[in-house]
C-alpha cells in the first residue's frame, strides 16, 4: 500500500509562550520519503514542532510547505497526514476494525472500500485476523500497531509519530523500532518522528534534527550526529562520552604535557573539550601508529552483558585529574585480559576517533 510521498519545508517556524521560546526560527527540509527525528530532552521543543506540522499548533510565525502547498493555516484534518499518539488515542467502545476504519468512514468512503482498505493496514502492520477483537484485549505492542493502521489506512504523503514506542517494554521498544523502520521503507512515506532516546533515534532514522531550547542544534545522518557532534550538548546528550577539557595553543590540541593527534583542523586557540566516547577507547601495548596514549588507573571493572566498563582515571601527573569510562566487548577470552581495579595501564585512542567540541 505505497503512497506518493511529499518533502516538507519549513522555515523560520517561531512559537512564543509569554516570554518563553518553544521554539526559534526553525528551518529544516525533510525529504520526500525521508525518515526523520526530531530528537532532543523533555521540553526541548520537539513535540510542539511536531504538532505544528499537524496543525494541532499554530506558529507565531513562518511557513510551514508540503510539497509546494502552505498548510500553516490549515485545519489538522484537511493536510492528508496520517498521525500516531504517544497515547495511542485509540476509541475503546470500538474494535479493531472500526477503530482502524474511522479516518475512511469521516471522509465519506463506501463500506465495501473501508473494509478493503482495512484488511490491507491490518495486514500491513501484521494484525490479520484481528479485526474484531476489542481494544481492552490487545497488547502493548498490537494497541501499537492498532494505532499504525489507523494512521496509514488512507495512504497519506505523510506520516508524523509522537514517541510511539514509549508505553513499551525494552525488548518489544527494539523489536518494534526495527519493524517501524521496515514499514517506512515498504510504504515509501514521508516520516517525521518525535523521541528523547538516542539509541532509538540512530536506529531509525535517515537523519536526525537535534533540537534544544527550542533551537536547531544540528541536522545530519545518524553516523555525522554520533561521531561528528557540533557542540558540547549534543556530544553529551547523543550516546556515552566523557568529556575533557583540553587547551588548544598555536592550533595544537594539549592534554596537559600531552600533544593530541585530532581528526579534524582547528582554527582557533582556547578551551575546548575532548570528546571520548567509551568504545573508541582500547587497551595498548603503545606500539599503534597515529594513536593517542593515556596512562590510567582503574577505578571500577563492571560487567554489563555484552560488554566490561571500565571506569578509569588519567594519570594526575601528566595530564591532570580526569575521569572516565572505557567499554570493553565481552568475549570468550577476556576475562584473564581484563585490568583488575586499582591496576596501571595504558589505553589508546586513534587518531580517528579524537574529536574536539568548543567548550
Amino acid at each position: 500500500m505505497k503512497s506518493n510521498p511529499l518533502n516538507i519545508s519549513i522555515k523560520d517556524i517561531t512559537k512564543k509562550y509569554g516570554d518563553f521560546y518553544a521554539l526559534k526560527e526553525i528551518n529544516l527540509e525533510v525529504m520526500s520519503g525521508e525518515f526523520l527525528t526530531l530528537l532532543g530532552p523533555s521540553g526541548s521543543g520537539k513535540t510542539t514542532l511536531l504538532m505544528a506540522l499537524a496543525g494541532f499548533t499554530s506558529p507565531d510565525y513562518g511557513s510551514i510547505k508540503f510539497g509546494n502547498e502552505e498548510v500553516v493555516l490549515k485545519p489538522p484534518h484537511l493536510r492528508g497526514i496520517g498521525m500516531v499518539f504517544q497515547n495511542y488515542a485509540l476509541f475503546p467502545h470500538m474494535n479493531v476494525e472500526q477503530n482502524v476504519g474511522y479516518p475512511q468512514k469521516l471522509r465519506g468512503v463506501s463500506k465495501s472500500s473501508i473494509k478493503e482498505t482495512v484488511d490491507e493496514a491490518l495486514s500491513t502492520v501484521k494484525l490479520d485476523g484481528l479485526g474484531h477483537r476489542g481494544v481492552s484485549e490487545l497488547s502493548g505492542g498490537q494497541k501499537q500497531r492498532v494505532a499504525l493502521a489507523r494512521a496509514i489506512v488512507f495512504k497519506p504523503k505523510i506520516l508524523l509519530m509522537d514517541e510511539p514506542l514509549s508505553a513499551l517494554d525494552k525488548k518489544l521498544r527494539e523489536e518494534m523500532q526495527i519493524e517501524l523502520r521496515h514499514l517506512h521503507d515498504s510504504l515509501n512515506i514521508t516520516t517525521v518522528y518525535v523521541t528523547h532516546d538516542q539509541k532509538e533515534a540512530l536506529t531509525m532514522s535517515d537523519r536526525i534534527a537535534v533540537i534544544n531550547e527550542g533551537s536547531l542544534m544540528q541536522l545530519g545522518t545518524p553516523t555525522e550526529i554520533y561521531n561528528y557532534p557540533n557542540n558540547s550538548f549534543i556530544a553529551d546528550f547523543i550516546g556515552e562520552s566523557s568529556l575533557i577539557p583540553i587547551k588548544v595553543k598555536d592550533k595544537c590540541a594539549q592534554l596537559g604535557a600531552l600533544k593530541l593527534l585530532v581528526n579534524h583542523k582547528v582554527d582557533f586557540d582556547g578551551d575546548y573539550l575532548l570528546v571520548i566516547r567509551p568504545e573508541k577507547l582500547f587497551l595498548s601495548t603503545g606500539n599503534e601508529i597515529n594513536t593517542n596514549f593515556f596512562v590510567v588507573s582503574v577505578l571500577e571493572s563492571i560487567f554489563q552483558g555484552e560488554s566490561q566498563l571500565l571506569v578509569i582515571k588519567l594519570d594526575s601527573k601528566l595530564f591532570g585529574e580526569q575521569t572516565l569510562q572505557m567499554r570493553i566487548a565481552n568475549g570468550t577470552d577476556l576475562k584473564e585480559k581484563l585490568p583488575a581495579v586499582g591496576e596501571k595501564i595504558s589505553v589508546g585512542l586513534r587518531m580517528a576517533d579524537t574529536f574536539l567540541v568548543e567548550k
